[in-house]
């Protein structure tokens, strides 16, 4: 069995996790401090948790596509983001981040506000304030969102098979495999790499739950 679809998913699920560890963070914490439109900001960036991940992927090729103003400016270097091992990661960006945004804003908004309002009157500043008080503080919430956009990007198909396709040894990842394989008839392989995913996934949760246990 060619293992390179197991090497792109977890490279794309620790680069995606990444990039969405720090987005996801950084717009839970404008959003909830937002005084207007924070109805609107938080519908758009859930918004592709709720959508069909085929019409997330339809968006990015729309969005990137060759026809599009980034893909004409991308092509001026002679370098396209469709079919390509950077497109698997915006998928799965784009896909696992509404799941730490939610996560991380949830614990945010559950922290008791006296203790930022008590380090204001200290005249603490709102950076200090982020990085010693606010995180350290909701610490789980965001380990919790870290483990389901991780889970999540492991698992991306809709999206990376709209826009970056199915190709052996560059964007296939274990999830488009097993679709190749069963449209293939190969039921086998596919129940092979079923396997892989649900004990990859299964493995990282077991890990990351005793992890939090320890550190309570």
């Amino acid at each position: 069995m060619e293992i390179s679809p197991l090497i792109i998913t977890l490279k794309t699920a620790v680069v995606s996790t990444v990039i969405t560890f720090f987005i996801g963070i950084g717009l839970a914490y404008i959003v909830v401090n937002m005084k207007r439109g924070q109805g609107l900001a938080d519908a758009v960036i859930t918004l592709p948790m709720v959508l069909p991940p085929t019409v997330v992927g339809f968006f990015l090729l729309l969005m990137f596509g060759k026809r599009s103003l980034i893909g004409q400016f991308l092509l001026q270097f002679d370098f396209s983001l469709v079919f390509t091992w950077q497109a698997t990661v915006i998928s799965a960006v784009i896909v696992s981040m509404p799941l730490m945004y939610r996560t991380t804003r949830g614990a945010f908004e559950q922290l008791d506000k006296n203790i930022i309002y008590a380090a204001q009157t200290l005249g603490v500043s709102d950076w200090k304030i982020f990085w010693r008080i606010l995180i350290p503080n909701t610490r789980y919430g965001i380990l919790a969102g870290l483990v389901l956009s991780f889970t999540r990007a492991l698992g991306e198909f809709g999206a990376t098979i709209m826009f970056a396709g199915n190709i052996p040894g560059v964007t296939q990842t274990m999830s488009t495999a097993i679709y190749a394989a069963v449209q293939a008839n190969d039921y086998d392989l596919a129940f092979q790499w079923a396997m892989a995913l649900v004990l990859f996934s299964l493995t990282f949760v077991l890990i990351m739950n005793k992890w939090i246990d320890m550190k309570k």
